[in-house]
């Protein structure tokens, strides 16, 4: 029985190699970065909110709103953190081509992060959770809501859009129940633990793989700025409000006038 002393590493570390069950030599490392795994977390923080408040309705559509405004940060966040972010977040790392989903139906794919199968999940709801949240902005209920940028297009495209919105929600439940299940499956059937290396960030991974390097920091304050400034966009803040119309007043002539006037 082989005992492992702990120590200590920093982010992108690979750990010392430690046994497995079946003899294969692995190594420990962070699969998924910290800026990586509050982005999981927030965005399902976001997206729970959004249904939450979506099928209440009334009052809470406002929250609804906001919740969408923050899932369009969030997603712009995720685009440039997969361009420029470290190997394992980088979409070109885990793209599914059919050689890999050839070589994973047959057994013979390898590798760190999302498999291939894994991966068109994460393409279709990031795809679907981005066309939900931009065609939120553009909606238009004619009664009690009004996306924070529907002016920008007319009544008819906009209730034509509000359709849309509504109707792929069902789409979005269904990939996001597939989702739920992989994970299940994943985790009780294959016994591959999905879920902690995305809380932890840590994973066990065979010895002989390419490890993941790690990105700089200028990359994670330009994928925040776009986050941010993608936010502020769909919020519509930056849009010219008419002033509210002043209530009429009398004037210091009205007021003089009155004092003079003759009590009857």
């Amino acid at each position: 029985m082989a005992l492992h002393k702990a120590s200590s590493f920093k982010t992108g570390d690979v750990a010392p190699p430690a046994a497995s069950a079946d003899s294969v030599a692995t190594v420990r490392i962070e699969l998924w970065d910290l800026p990586l795994r509050v982005f999981h977390w927030s965005l399902l923080a976001a997206v729970a909110a959004a249904i939450v408040t979506g099928e209440i309705g009334g009052a809470w559509i406002e929250w609804h709103a906001k919740a969408g405004i923050t899932i369009v940060g969030l997603l712009a966040f995720r685009v440039v953190w997969g361009l420029i972010g470290p190997t394992p977040a980088r979409f070109i790392a885990f793209a599914p081509t059919p050689g890999k989903l050839l070589a994973y139906v047959q057994g013979r794919w390898r590798g760190v992060g999302h498999n291939p199968l894994g991966a068109l999940s994460v393409f279709a709801l990031l795809g679907l959770l981005a066309f939900q949240a931009g065609s939120g902005l553009l909606s238009n209920d004619d009664i009690s809501f009004a996306g924070p940028l529907a002016f920008l297009i007319g009544d008819e495209a906009s209730h034509a859009i509000t359709n849309w919105h509504h109707q792929s929600a069902t789409v979005l439940f269904v990939l996001l129940g597939l989702h739920v299940a992989a994970i299940l499956f994943y985790t009780h059937v294959k016994k591959d633990k999905l879920v902690r290396p995305m809380v932890t960030g840590w994973k066990d991974v065979p010895a002989d793989l390419p490890k993941p390097q790690r990105a700089r920091r200028i990359s994670l304050a330009m994928a925040i700025a776009v986050g941010v400034g993608a936010a502020y966009g769909a919020s519509g803040a930056w849009v010219a409000k008419d002033p509210a119309p002043v209530p009429p007043s009398s004037t210091p002539a009205d007021k003089a006038s009155t004092d003079k006037a003759p009590a009857w």
